[in-house]
């Protein structure tokens, strides 16, 4: 359950910028990083069990199950380091610099 659970987290991350408007993506990229700087882990892998021993990371485990191996600790300096960042920058390219409309759209 707990590693459904993490794989729709993580496919949100990636579709979320579609779907939720930009300031609640960031948001969640902002946690999500602020996670792994200061507790340097992912709090739900534990949750599956999945230790992040030899630089094992979610991504990896999921890579790795479809059969593509790359190196484990470029996956998990590529993911702590680059993805959220890169992934914030392009919500904010997409709805503030192209003006594109996600479909949950929150007006306060």
């Amino acid at each position: 359950m707990w590693f459904v659970f993490h794989f729709i987290i993580t496919l949100t991350a990636w579709i979320g910028p579609f779907l939720f408007p930009w300031y609640l993506m960031v948001a969640a990229y902002t946690i999500v990083l602020l996670q792994f700087l200061v507790f340097n882990r992912c709090l739900m892998n534990v949750k599956h069990d999945l230790s992040e021993d030899e630089n094992m990371t979610f991504y990896a485990s999921l890579l790795e199950s479809v059969g593509i191996h790359w190196n484990r600790k470029n996956v998990k300096t590529f993911v702590r380091k680059w993805l959220y960042g890169g992934l914030a920058i392009f919500t904010l390219i997409l709805q503030l610099g192209l003006h594109y409309k996600p479909l949950i759209n929150f007006v306060f």
